[in-house]
This record gives structure tokens, sequence and C-alpha cells, in this order.
């Protein structure tokens, strides 16, 4: 079986992460696989909503907001402000990518704050929750780096990192981390989101108008798994090295688009 791009069943598209693209953000990073793009960021503010303050609930919160840029898709997609309401896909993602960072975080260690993930799409290939997930926890490694470098936390409220990635069924082969083309054509499609334990932390899986097998949901559990080592190795190389790097240029920029 020949995937659209060349690719091996089990082989991730080109993934890379670019620190420090939003200044003004505690934690960003740009994330890229293949050719879906998002800039993932992490703002921590001061203070905790009303409902914690009113159940005078311990520690802090982490929410997220995710958002398709008009321009990430081929068709222009209007902003949710023009239709006042966020649509049903955008408010299912980002309520995946808060329950799944929630679930690596401790949020009593963060004290009395929010941590606001914010995963905005630029470019749309296949694959966005995913690449959202998997960037929005190093833009949240690399603020926690920095309020703890700054005397503001006793303990490392990041407890793993966790990452996800797409699997399906794809012209009757399991395959890992799909495009567009390929999403568009599966016959079954997984979100697998994973701990770097590869503890699960959150299964979606569905037959497009077709069915699978226990083979098959195991072939597509294995390659993923496979896919989030590879990922989370990623994570660790970016976090590492975020502290020491200077914030994103319009060079390193456009060279991550010009790939």
């Amino acid at each position: 079986m020949s995937r659209p791009d060349g690719r091996n069943p089990d082989q991730l598209r080109p993934v890379s992460f670019i620190p420090n693209v939003a200044p003004n953000a505690t934690g960003s990073v740009l994330v890229s696989f293949g050719n879906t793009r998002v800039i993932c960021s992490a703002t921590i503010e001061d203070d905790v909503p009303r409902w914690m303050r009113a159940q005078r609930v311990e520690g802090g919160w982490l929410t997220a907001e995710y958002s398709m840029l008009p321009y990430s898709t081929h068709d222009r997609k209007p902003r949710d402000i023009s239709r006042g309401k966020l649509d049903g896909r955008s408010s299912e993602i980002q309520r995946l990518i808060g329950r799944s960072l929630r679930a690596v975080v401790d949020l009593k260690k963060i004290g009395q704050r929010t941590i606001w993930i914010d995963c905005d799409v630029l470019q749309a290939d296949g694959g966005t929750r995913t690449a959202s997930i998997t960037g929005g926890c190093v833009a949240v490694a690399i603020a926690l780096n920095k309020l703890m470098g700054e005397g503001k936390l006793k303990d490392f409220p990041l407890k793993k990192l966790v990452a996800a990635v797409s699997a399906g069924v794809y012209e009757g082969t399991p395959v890992l981390d799909l495009n567009y083309v390929e999403d568009k054509g599966a016959a079954v499609d997984f979100n697998v989101v994973m701990t770097e334990a590869l503890e699960f932390v959150e299964l979606q899986g569905s037959g497009e108008e077709a069915v699978f097998s226990a083979d098959e949901m195991k072939s597509m559990l294995e390659l993923s798994k496979k896919g989030i080592s590879e990922l989370i190795s990623l994570q660790k190389q970016a976090i590492l090295t975020a502290d020491r790097a200077a914030p994103a240029d319009l060079a390193s920029l456009t060279a991550a688009f010009g790939r």
C-alpha cells in the first residue's frame, strides 16, 4: 500500500517545535505535523475561576481554547465570532485539549492560578487536535519552567508529558498520523492520547460508515504507541532547548513553512 505522501504505514509526518513564538505568553511553541501547523501558548494568570473560589477548591485550574484561523483551510473558514457562537467541533476539541493536559498537571501545585492554553491553527492538513495536545504540553512545560526559575513554584507541577496522534485504516491498511487526504478517505479514524509512560488518557475512534475488527484496533493502538514514543522524545528536546532559545525570528518561521 502506497500512502499519498510516500510514508510507511508506521511513519509520522515530519514533526518540529519552534519555541517562543508568542513572547507575551508565559510559554509558547509553533508545532508542525507535516503541513499541519498550530501555535500553542500557555498563559498563567494569578487568579482562579469564580466557581473554585465559591466552592473553596484548593489549587488552580487549567483550561483550553482552540480555533482555526480563516485561512487555515483551502476554503475560508468563517470566524466563530461571525456566527455568534463556538461551533460544536471546536468546542469538543478544546475540551479534549483541556482534559488531556489536566491529566498530567498537579493543579494543587500551581497555587491559586489558571493556566490558559490557546491553540490557533495556522494551517490544517489533518490531525489539528493531536498537534494541539502535543504542542500544548510543550507550551505548558516551558511556562512552568519559567515560573520555577522565577521562584514562584516550589514543586514542578507537570507529572508526565502527554502527546497525541491519529491512526486509522486507509485503503485496508492500518496507518499512523493521517494527513487530510488519508483522514478524508479513511474507513476508520482514531485519535489516541497517551502519557510518556504509555498510559492511555483518551481514545476517540469510530468507523466512517464502516466497521473494524479487534485485530485492526490492536494494530492502530500499537502504531499509536510507537508514534507517541517518538513524539515524547521530540517534546523533551524542545523543552530542554526552549529556555536557551531566543524568541523565534522571521527566518526560523519561514523555514518551518518552507520545508
